[in-house]
């Protein structure tokens, strides 16, 4: 399972503004889809959340999680969470994730 730390450290992360623990995705165009971020096909959670007006697709992470927002016209805001600020973002969002299964990544 890809951690935290890996994915912080392989792409250009901006912290969200009062918000400790979330960091938001720079330098991509907005098309650039959680499989491109993440290198392999991740096992991802999506909810049509009802405190968010774009879909929400869930990523957990070893140390946190990815939380990407999917606009209708199929462009992408990713955000990485340390593990705090990924379960109280879930929370504001009034999402429950399923238990994760762990999938091996691939090189």
């Amino acid at each position: 399972m890809l951690t935290f730390a890996q994915v912080l450290a392989r792409e250009s992360w901006t912290p969200i503004r009062d918000c400790p623990g979330r960091f938001v995705l720079r330098g991509h165009l907005p098309t650039y889809s959680l499989q491109d971020l993440l290198g392999h096909a991740p096992v991802v959670q999506r909810f049509p959340a009802s405190a968010a007006r774009d879909c929400v697709l869930a990523v957990t992470l070893d140390g946190g999680g990815i939380i990407s927002y999917q606009r209708a016209g199929g462009t992408f805001v990713h955000t990485l969470n340390t593990a705090e600020g990924f379960q109280r973002k879930l929370q504001q969002l009034e999402i429950q994730l399923a238990p994760a299964e762990v999938v091996p990544d691939h090189p």
